[in-house]
C-alpha cells in the first residue's frame, strides 16, 4: 500500500480550518469557540507537516513542536481566564461578556 498524495491532506487541512471558522462564528459558548480554534490550529499545523513532508525536511516539524508547546499553554492560560469568568459571571456566553467591567 502506498502514502496518500500530499493534496489530500491539504483537503483535510482546509476542512478543518473551515470547521473551525465555522465553530468560531457560529457558536457563543466560549469552550466551543476555544476549542474551534484550537480545530483551525491543528489545521495550520497540518500544513506545516505536510509541507515539510514535501520539502523532505524537518523544519515544518520543528515549527508544529514548538506551536504545540505554546498552545499547551495557551489552553491552560484560557481555561483559566474562563473558570474566573464564570466564577464571575456564572455564564460563558459570548454576547453576556460585552464589558470588561467587573
Amino acid at each position: 500500500m502506498g502514502e496518500a498524495p500530499l493534496g489530500w491532506y491539504l483537503a483535510l487541512s482546509v476542512v478543518l480550518f473551515t470547521i473551525g471558522v465555522g465553530g468560531v462564528l457560529l457558536r457563543r459558548n466560549l469552550i466551543t469557540m476555544f476549542m474551534a480554534v484550537e480545530i483551525m490550529l491543528n489545521a495550520v499545523n497540518l500544513v506545516f507537516v505536510t509541507a515539510a513532508r514535501g520539502l523532505g525536511t524537518v523544519d515544518g516539524q520543528v515549527i508544529v513542536f514548538f506551536a504545540m508547546a505554546v498552545a499547551a499553554a495557551e489552553a491552560a492560560v484560557g481555561l483559566a481566564i474562563m473558570m474566573q469568568v464564570t466564577r464571575v459571571r456564572a455564564t460563558l456566553h459570548a454576547d453576556e461578556l460585552t464589558t470588561l467591567r467587573w
